[in-house]
């Protein structure tokens, strides 16, 4: 029987929220749901709660939120909560003491096919390294990041146009059918285990900062458009526009590439009406989404409206 297990569910982003409704439908038992504590936003400061508080409020499920999980606090709340199993989705490391404690023990859902991207941001670098098949992987939680015995994996092809925000949706939507596929298995006690294997080759997924975000120009035209299309719809890819005397850090959201020999200046904008592409090694990356300091994101055709580009601007 499902109710035969005492669920604790841990997660915060709306990636996890689709897990957790998934579970809550199958009717297994939540007795307590573990995610961030509330954090100020915006220009108010207005405390936000987690995509996973708001909707765990909304069915009615206990929730903590714990800004230490060694606490002594925490730990005994957690217990209380007398959970035989513990399911991770996009949430914190987790002290041994914390992922010890269930009977059936902690497992975690990654976006990746571990042993490859382990780390932050597995689906974002999926695509900036080109690969054409992901996945997602349940794995028992162990003391390092992303590395305990697998469980279960489910395989995703990546098509040449998805954005990580078109990939971040698949993966979330296999990720649920794979949770609900790995938790039978451990209810009916038919689990087998595989240890991760270790190889030089393993690729990680990097946290993304300023630097790893910005787009080097001199590189090919294939790496360009996928380090847009990796980084789309956030943190998104940035760059210097130089233009009228100016230097402006711009976003770029969506590019498509063109194959064409030619014999302008790498980073060089060749703008018309209604359309702005960089020259760049063998071809063209042609914008399509952008966005300028103080302004909003726009399609090219509506900046073009009203920005103009001098014969001599290019991108840093």
């Amino acid at each position: 029987m499902k109710n035969d297990l005492r669920i604790v569910f841990m997660g915060t982003p709306e990636f996890a929220v689709t897990i957790l409704k998934k579970l809550v439908e199958k009717h297994y038992n939540i007795v307590g749901v573990i995610t961030a504590p509330d954090k100020p936003a915006g220009r108010g400061r207005k405390l936000n709660e987690s995509a996973v508080k708001q909707y765990a409020k909304s069915v009615d499920l206990p929730i903590l939120q714990p800004t230490n999980l060694k606490s002594e606090e925490f730990i005994t709340e957690l217990k209380a909560l007398n959970a035989n199993l513990q399911i991770v989705v996009a949430f914190r490391m987790l002290p041994k003491v914390v992922w010890q404690m269930p009977e059936h023990g902690t497992f975690n859902l990654h976006a990746s096919l571990l042993p490859n991207y382990r780390g932050a941001a597995p689906i974002n670098w999926a695509i900036i390294n080109g690969e054409t098949t992901t996945g997602v992987s349940t794995f028992f939680i162990d003391e390092k990041i992303d590395t305990g015995e697998m469980i279960l994996q489910h395989e995703q092809e990546i098509l040449p146009t998805d954005t990580a925000g078109d990939l971040h949706d698949k993966l979330m939507y296999l990720g649920s059918d794979l949770v609900i596929d790995t938790i039978e298995l451990i209810k009916k006690g038919n689990v087998i285990t595989t240890p991760q294997p270790e190889n030089t080759n393993i690729r990680t997924a990097y946290k993304l900062n300023k630097d790893n975000c910005y787009i080097n120009w001199n590189d090919t035209l294939d790496n360009i458009y996928n380090k847009v299309r990796g980084l789309s719809p956030y943190p998104a890819a940035w760059c210097l526009l130089q233009n009228d005397g100016e230097e402006l850090n711009v976003k770029l959201y969506a590019v498509e590439k063109e194959e064409e020999p030619h014999n302008y200046n790498i980073g060089q904008v060749i703008s018309n009406k209604k359309t702005l592409k960089v020259a760049v090694n063998k071809g063209f990356i042609i914008l399509k989404d952008i966005k300028l300091p103080g302004k909003r994101k726009m399609d090219i055709k509506s900046l073009l409206n009203g920005y103009s580009f001098d014969s001599d601007a290019k991108m840093l």
